[in-house]
């Protein structure tokens, strides 16, 4: 690829700062903190989460408990979830800025995600980071759910304080309280991607907050970075090839075509992991629950065969590459299952991913220490000044 060939001169480039300081491109291979929140080891394709291995956890908790274990190292016992409930159940409710601000950005033609970034700015820093990263976490599912209908001419839905987090947000998407397999899909998604290590996003939050800024201030920057197509903007594309292939006999065809044409298969290969992305493992699985009780089975079907050509293609054209499914292939098959379109795919992985984003934050500012790295000079220097007359 293009963009892999471009990436590695760069890193050969071997330009060096003052006092013998390698420069990175990308910040490769630099450790900019200490964290108790997730691992990513690629070599190994292992993920844990606050010391779970994701398949351990994301299948299994709710995500409140995820959420709580970000913020306090340990699961709740029950006195504790239900109390973490109760306090996200009390932060639903948008405050009037935040509709307001929807409804420009819906009649404006506003993407979700750009939608879910102008509208999280009217959250109101507290001056608590406790208080703001309830605040951020409760608000977000009813930011996009709104959003979504308000685009379809429909109103708003309000949340209902008796449903669970991932249910809230199904509802206030469709307006029907989901069953319980579809609850726990969605949970197993949110709870996969609530955490990966320095990502982006993750890394501009915690850049935010480490300038003393405000919580809500470092989310929204965060939500800025994850819309990004190389980072959370891509599960989208990864759905729209298995829907032009259409028929399992396709698949080889129109893969080899895309592969002689130099293009990216989207949903394969990763920055970090070398081997497949744990992640793709746990939402597979959670896929097959889904699309076995509650979704189109010939879709779910189609995919597999798609996966699997693909990757045997991608041997065949990138020995080597160790480029396997990756998170956003499942994801997509996944959120689609769910009933969510693809222009809610990336608002969706921030409602799960400002559980992280959040975590960060309160990590950071434990921490308190600015995070200022330095830069390579490389323009001209001695430059004269030449008055305007004579230019």
């Amino acid at each position: 690829m293009e963009g892999a060939a471009h990436e590695e001169s760069e890193r050969e480039s071997g330009v060096e700062v003052s006092g013998g300081t390698a420069f990175a491109p990308g910040l490769e291979g630099v450790v900019a903190t200490r964290t108790r929140l997730s691992m990513v080891d690629g070599a190994a394709g292992r993920l844990l989460i606050a010391g779970f291995p994701v398949e351990e956890l994301a299948g299994r908790a709710s995500f409140e408990e995820t959420l709580y274990l970000l913020w306090n190292g340990v699961l709740p016992d029950a006195g504790q979830l239900e109390g973490l409930k109760r306090d996200l159940a009390a932060r639903r409710a948008l405050p009037e800025a935040a509709g307001e601000v929807l409804e420009a950005a819906v009649a404006g033609g506003a993407a979700p995600i750009d939608a879910l970034r102008m509208a999280a700015g009217t959250l109101a820093p507290s001056g608590n980071d406790r208080e703001d990263a309830l605040t951020s976490v409760a608000a977000f599912p009813a930011i996009v759910a709104a959003c979504w209908r308000l685009s379809r001419g429909w109103d708003p839905v309000e949340p209902d304080p008796g449903l669970s987090h991932a249910a809230n947000y199904l509802y206030m998407l469709s307006g029907e309280v989901p069953g319980e397999e579809r609850v726990r899909a969605l949970e197993t998604y949110l709870n996969t991607v609530c955490d990966h290590g320095m990502n982006a996003s993750t890394f501009t939050a915690r850049v935010i907050v480490s300038t003393g800024s405000d919580l809500v201030s470092a989310v929204v920057g965060a939500v800025g970075a994850l819309k990004g197509p190389l980072h959370g903007g891509a599960p989208g594309p990864a759905l729209d090839v298995v829907f032009e292939i259409g028929r399992a006999e396709n698949a080889e065809p129109v893969l080899r075509e895309r592969l002689n044409r130099g293009e990216r298969l989207m949903g394969f290969g990763h920055r970090v992991y070398k081997v497949r992305d744990p992640r793709a493992d746990v939402l597979a699985g959670a896929a097959e629950r889904l699309y076995a009780s509650d979704a189109d089975g010939d879709l779910y079907r189609l995919a597999l065969e798609v996966e699997r050509t693909a990757l045997r293609l991608l041997e065949e054209y990138k020995p080597g590459r160790n480029l396997d499914t990756n998170v956003e292939f499942y994801t997509a098959l996944l959120l689609h299952g769910l009933g969510l379109p693809t222009g809610l795919f990336t608002p969706t992985f921030a409602v799960g991913r400002v559980a992280g984003w959040t975590a960060h934050c309160l990590e950071q500012r434990e921490a308190g220490r600015l995070i200022r790295p330095q830069s390579v000079y490389v323009g001209e220097r001695g430059k004269k000044w030449v008055p305007l007359e004579k230019r």
